[in-house]
């Protein structure tokens, strides 16, 4: 099947009406507090449509199918993810920084903002080895995310010891993206022994420092 045919598949047919934008932003925000709170396990249309105190027609007007409309959840809250991103997109935040301090603030950024979202993020990691489209879209938010990070720390290329920098702040980006989702969807001692938050945001600042630039 490909991206396209997928795409039609989960299609959602959107509100034309104020009042019916309204209930369907009530649905969507509904979907994510029971991902949050439940995980997919917990993801019906009766438990939706209870929460948002919509009637089935409300969702069965836009779709027929409880993936579609999961699928319409998750990108709902990825969507609030993505606008937390945009301080990368923010050329005044990252201004005048010197090499080690932009990559401290990216890494920071980076981790502040999965930290934020941890709640929608742990049930969709877990979710993503099982559910084939949940991974596909997961892997597009990624890369996105990878290439909002990588322009941002270029921009310390300069001091950047490594014979090609792109490469190797891509590398940074896995390494430190890799421990942040890991730590959100199995425990802070998953696969390390277990610290704080402040302590592990220094640990992987000072990994990428290291890294990156050789030195502390």
């Amino acid at each position: 099947m490909t991206s396209t045919d997928t795409d039609s598949e989960f299609a959602i047919r959107p509100p034309r009406q104020e009042r019916t934008r309204q209930a369907w932003t009530r649905i969507l925000d509904a979907g994510v507090a029971i991902i949050e709170e439940g995980g997919y396990e917990a993801f019906t249309i009766a438990a939706v449509c209870e929460r948002a105190q919509v009637a089935p027609r409300a969702i069965y007007d836009r779709t027929t199918s409880k993936d579609a409309l999961f699928l319409a959840v998750y990108e709902h809250g990825l969507n609030r993810i993505r606008a937390d991103e945009e301080v990368f997109d923010r050329a005044e935040r990252w201004a005048g920084l010197d090499a080690r301090t932009l990559v401290v603030d990216a890494v920071t950024e980076l981790l502040a903002v999965s930290e934020r979202h941890a709640a929608f993020l742990k049930p969709i990691m877990l979710l993503s080895g099982a559910h084939p489209e949940v991974y596909r879209r997961g892997r597009a938010y990624t890369a996105r995310t990878a290439d909002r990070f990588t322009a941002v720390v270029l921009g310390a290329t300069q001091e950047i010891t490594h014979p090609d920098p792109e490469s190797a702040v891509r590398l940074c980006f896995g390494t430190v993206f890799g421990s942040l989702l890991l730590r959100i969807a199995y425990g802070p001692d998953f696969a390390a022994p277990a610290v704080d938050t402040d302590t592990f945001v220094r640990h992987l600042t000072q990994t990428a420092v290291r890294y990156l630039f050789g030195r502390e």
